[in-house]
């Protein structure tokens, strides 16, 4: 057994997970805040909780694997630096292996959720690359069946590939990132844009019912309601991610592409119309020449927990 944690900005959530890959029970508390010894003691203490949970003292359990928003060492399992927590720098591997003594892997987010769906596929697939279209664009890449996360890490940021010279502001300091375009923060500024430009469409009538604010589904809902306003949003924001994983297509050449986060529960309405554009402009697309399969994720919030436990097979 395997307990993997995935370290959140406002919560952590723990599993308890089998050789199989599945999640026999799970549990989650507030992230902690102020100290490291409070985050410290918050994750070491969870862990027990899960391991108990499921029959299991901490010391009979294979390896603790945490996933953390950020920059991470993982050879040395650090978090280097996380502008989304109240201690930026955490010696998590080495200090929570010395009090447990356990194998302690740590590992970025995003990368932790793209191995836990990897793990999940049914069939044998070795070059493979996730998607998390959520409050930014995460991603993680897996080469030859195992992570890659380069020299320091910090490899597989595709979010923060160019997308359009001088383009939209983006979080981590460039204009034109792909995050800044095919993120669900992305397609929620669009959307309440293109509601005040239309101020007489289903689109705005919505927003406007939702207390001025849109979310993730606004433009899809108006858009199956016929609204012409939300239609040209919902296109455009395919044709973002489409332009998008183009690149990851045309860079790595993956057997399969999975989109997660929560604008993946479009399911049809979104991966359709992704696979006819994506198909058609992929480098070297022709007729008999197979190109990655883009699929929905399966995991869903799972996926950063698995993954994570599963960072030890991965080594």
């Amino acid at each position: 057994m395997y307990i993997g944690i995935d370290i959140g900005g406002t919560g952590i959530k723990a599993g308890l997970v089998d050789e199989n890959y599945n999640i026999v029970v799970k549990d989650s508390i507030p992230t902690p805040k102020e100290t490291y010894e409070n985050m410290l003691n918050g994750i070491i203490g969870l862990a027990e909780k899960v391991a108990f949970a499921g029959g299991l003292k901490l010391s009979e359990i294979e390896s603790i694997g945490i996933g953390c928003p950020g920059s991470v060492d993982d050879k040395k399992g650090i978090v280097t630096y996380s502008n989304n927590l109240d201690v930026p720098y955490m010696p998590l591997g080495p200090d929570i292996s010395e009090r447990t003594g356990l194998p302690v892997y740590v590992g970025n987010d995003a990368n932790c959720a793209a191995l836990g769906e990897f793990f999940a596929l049914d069939e044998d697939v070795e070059n493979f690359v996730a998607i998390t279209l959520g409050t930014g664009v995460g991603s993680g890449v897996v080469i030859n069946k195992k992570l890659y996360t380069g020299f320091n890490g910090a490899a597989g940021e595709l979010g923060h590939t160019l997308l359009a010279m001088n383009g939209e502001p983006c979080t981590c300091g460039r204009n034109g990132c792909w995050e800044a375009y095919a993120s669900a923060t992305a397609l929620i500024r669009d959307t309440e844009c293109a509601a005040k430009e239309n101020p007489d469409s289903v689109l705005s009538k919505m927003i406007a019912e939702n207390g001025g604010k849109a979310n993730g589904k606004t433009a899809f809902d108006a858009a199956e309601q016929g609204d012409a306003a939300a239609k040209t949003v919902v296109d455009n924001y395919i044709r973002y991610i489409a332009e998008g994983l183009i690149n990851v297509i045309n860079t790595f050449q993956p057997e399969v592409v999975v989109i997660g986060g929560g604008v993946s529960r479009q399911g049809d309405n979104l991966i359709i119309p992704l696979r006819e554009h994506v198909k058609k402009y992929v480098y070297g697309s022709l007729e008999g020449v197979p190109i990655g399969d883009v699929r929905i994720a399966k995991l869903g919030n799972d996926a950063g927990i698995v993954g994570a436990a599963l960072l030890g097979v991965n080594k």
